[in-house]
């Protein structure tokens, strides 16, 4: 795996709206927040371009994507928000091309889809962030900040990995695993399903979140993991944050733990679950496609 050159201040980074469009009013308190951290931005034309759910056409959004790592000016990349969409630029993007300037590349939640096919097509380690429209506008905490700049600003593992104050790691299954760290949002995990994008999770680390699902499509989302062998082949599982996945008031439902022991528990991997990651704040960054361990015994996952 490419381990891309870390960030300083001073260097350029493109904002790119790979997904749904930004809200106009956001831009500038976004571009603000990046230029806080010293970074010098470009703004990408998606940025201020709609097409209905997506930000532009598939060919503007993709062009963004190609003409940045490509530009030797700029020195890392970031998805300025999620939403939907990046998964229909599969297509259009030129991996030869980005696997020869490797760069920092950044976002998460549907951005997942752009994860999973840089770190198997380019064997480039990218990274599961917060986002500039999203969580920066407003701004962040501490914690976050501190685990964002660990990832971009340096070129350091991560080591062991620590929850927010107050929240536990927990372990589902014992045992201890090694391998690649791949995946993110769940529903882009399961959407690549029987495509030529499809994950691989064979000898590797599935990390998985979600937000705003109920706990029974949850369960139909990940059945069709397991039904597909996905964790079978998996090292190890990585659950992060499942915020919003509750049952309606007076609905009748299993809860996530339910749902977890009798999906996930029984292929017996080993499994830590809480990870203060994904649709939440405080949150953690994470470098997807570098080497994780993990020791369920003590609930204790280390980025080597």
């Amino acid at each position: 795996m490419i381990r891309p050159k870390p960030l300083k201040k001073g260097d350029k980074i493109g904002l790119l709206a790979p997904s749904g469009p930004v809200k106009q009013e956001r831009i500038e308190r976004a571009i603000k927040a990046m230029e806080d951290l010293g970074l010098k931005v470009v703004l990408g034309e998606s940025c201020r371009s709609y097409h209905g759910f997506l930000a532009g056409d598939d060919e503007l959004r993709a062009n963004d994507i190609n003409l940045m790592f490509h530009d030797k000016n700029i020195n890392g990349i970031f998805a300025i928000r999620g939403g939907y969409g990046a998964a229909r630029l599969l297509d259009l993007l030129d991996y030869d091309m980005i696997k020869k300037n490797p760069k920092v590349f950044a976002g998460y939640s549907d951005v997942t889809a752009l994860h999973n096919v840089l770190n198997e097509k380019c064997k480039l380690i990218t990274f599961h962030t917060p986002m500039a429209s999203t969580e920066f506008y407003k701004g962040i905490d501490d914690y976050t900040l501190d685990y964002f700049k660990k990832n971009i600003f340096s070129d350091e593992p991560l080591g062991a990995i620590d929850n927010p104050n107050g929240q536990e790691l927990k372990s589902l299954v014992c045992g201890k695993a090694k391998g690649k760290l791949i995946g993110g949002n769940l529903s882009l995990v399961v959407s690549s399903m029987g495509t030529p994008y499809e994950l691989d999770t064979k000898g590797r680390i599935l990390f998985l979140e979600e937000v705003d699902e109920s706990p029974y499509k949850i369960d139909r989302m990940l059945l069709q993991l397991k039904q597909c062998g996905k964790f079978k082949d998996a090292e190890g599982i990585i659950l992060g944050a499942w915020t919003n996945c509750e049952a309606k008031e007076g609905e009748n439902s299993l809860d996530l733990i339910e749902v977890f022991e009798e999906l996930i528990k029984p292929e017996n991997k080993p499994t830590i679950y809480n990870l203060a990651c994904g649709h939440c704040m405080p949150t953690l960054s994470l470098p997807m496609g570098s080497k994780v361990k993990i020791n369920g015994d003590k609930c204790k996952i280390t980025v080597l």
